[in-house]
């Protein structure tokens, strides 16, 4: 096999690699503690890997039945804009496809361009009907 090829895995990194990955990526960091706790819930996950490093990851989380969310799309800025995303949308979706039962709501929040990606797998934007509500915990317990 070529040593410069992306090979797609169906494992999820680790939480030091996921939380690196993250911040390279442009994406929010996440302490220790939530990262730790956070993939523990994990329904199925993927990684990109190239001579051993991970360059990319996306996952699926939910309870399983009635709702289930793709979250944590990342892909190394330098390997960005080659299809790794679309490779990395390409397994969640295969494995939602298979496992998440009728009537089940797949979600997703799309940043910027990235719902262009998104629409090819069948995700539509919900609003005005329906529109994103956000908060980040900011660590106090019981306020």
């Amino acid at each position: 096999m070529n040593a410069d090829a992306i090979q797609l895995v169906d494992s999820f990194p680790d939480v030091a690699t996921y939380r690196r990955l993250r911040v390279e990526a442009g994406l929010s960091p996440k302490t220790q503690e939530a990262a730790e706790r956070g993939l523990a819930n994990t329904l199925y996950g993927v990684s990109l890997v190239k001579a051993g490093d991970v360059i990319g990851m996306g996952r699926v989380i939910g309870d399983n039945g009635t709702v289930f969310a793709v979250v944590d799309i990342a892909v190394r800025p330098g390997h960005q804009g080659q299809g790794q995303g679309k490779r990395i949308m390409a397994a969640l979706d295969a494995w939602l496809r298979a496992n998440a039962p009728a009537s089940a709501y797949v979600m997703l929040i799309a940043d910027g361009d990235a719902r262009h990606l998104y629409s090819r797998f069948g995700f539509a934007e919900t609003a005005p009907a329906s529109v994103s509500m956000a908060y980040v915990a900011d660590g106090r317990r019981g306020a």
